[in-house]
């Protein structure tokens, strides 16, 4: 202990812990070296367990690496307005040869999109996400958008829609956003958002149909279909048929389609078990709102079991996704008994 105490490396609570004098610092590429400022020295080995390590995972968001004048390197934090020269990643190291683990990295109902998202750097990555200016989409966007990748936000409101922005540029003012008009109740509008987005000759490598209405009123849209049908399904089904193109030709893509377990129970076939097109566009007589709903989370999973089936061969992935049992979000708004229901079980269900 004596030679320890001589050397500047006296007993600690940890083996971890850096003798009086001693700097971690970490280099642009993410090795951590140690600084001895008594001896004006650097090295790579822990002055005390001998280790080598290198940080885990990209910088938070809201990050940034800088490098001086100097050449040394900084980290910013827009979120908090401040600069500092300490790796915010070195509270997450690993050593230089780690053991690789045999099991897979879970997640459960506490984890957020920038926690699964954590140390991923989607730059250039072009993302279409409709419905993004509330609930989900917008979380979905933020977190994408603050890992970098360019984030379109397909909405029928565009003041929301330019708010949503807005809110994500205050988080991180580089975020790539944009907000662009897409009513999923129109079919000409739709048609319209893909003609747009395509002038902009750019990939797109995620598109994510979050868009959907719950609970609403019987009404035709322009197009002579039920609302809930075709703002859930339809209009994303020719989003992407006119968006295959650009899907392939960027691939490896992927579209996502949020749908719900909510799908299990209806049905859309007859007595005889074919399909029965008049559920899925019932008239104001047979319809129902919860039953429209569930149909058209059915249709969104068929859609993307055969929309798979057929693109990835071609480098394009599809998958449906339940985001969870009553998820608090502002689908409910269409009517007060929703809402009420919503609001009580708020306490239990999981906040955005």
């Amino acid at each position: 202990m004596a030679a320890l105490k001589y050397a500047g490396l006296e007993d600690t609570d940890s083996e971890e812990e850096l003798p009086p004098g001693w700097e971690e610092r970490t280099t642009k590429d993410g090795w951590v070296y140690y600084a001895n400022h008594l001896e004006e020295k650097t090295q790579w080995e822990h002055p005390k367990s001998g280790k080598r390590k290198r940080v885990a995972g990209g910088l938070p968001y809201g990050w940034e690496q800088e490098t001086d004048e100097n050449g040394q390197v900084y980290f910013v934090d827009h979120i908090n307005k401040r600069t500092t020269y300490l790796d915010p990643r070195l509270a997450f190291t690993v050593e230089d040869n780690p053991v690789k683990p045999t099991t897979r990295q879970k997640y459960d109902g506490n984890s957020t999109a920038m926690e699964i998202l954590q140390g991923h750097d989607l730059s250039g990555k072009v993302v279409i996400i409709t419905g993004a200016n509330s609930g989900i989409g917008f979380e979905t966007a933020k977190s994408l958008a603050l890992h970098g990748a360019y984030v379109i936000l397909a909405c029928r409101n565009m003041t929301r829609g330019n708010d949503a922005v807005q809110r994500i540029l205050v988080e991180w003012h580089k975020a790539k956003v944009e907000a662009m008009t897409l009513d999923l109740a129109s079919l000409q509008s739709v048609q319209h958002f893909a003609e747009a987005f395509k002038s902009k000759n750019v990939p797109l490598h995620i598109l994510i149909c979050n868009a959907a209405v719950f609970g609403a009123p019987w009404r035709l849209t322009e197009d002579g279909l039920e609302s809930t049908f075709q703002v859930n399904h339809l209009g994303h089904f020719y989003l992407v048929q006119l968006l295959e193109d650009v899907l392939r030709r960027s691939s490896p893509a992927r579209v996502v389609v949020v749908s719900s377990e909510s799908h299990r129970f209806t049905e859309i076939k007859d007595s005889s078990g074919k399909l029965d097109f008049s559920l899925l566009s019932p008239s104001k007589k047979e319809y129902w709102a919860m039953l429209a709903y569930n149909r058209s989370k059915l249709c969104n999973i068929l859609f993307s079991n055969e929309l798979n089936r057929r693109l990835s061969p071609h480098g394009v992935t599809s998958n449906s996704v339940h985001p969870g049992n009553m998820m608090y979000s502002s689908i409910h708004r269409n009517w007060w008994v929703y809402t009420l229901l919503f609001t009580l079980a708020r306490p239990f269900t999981k906040s955005m």
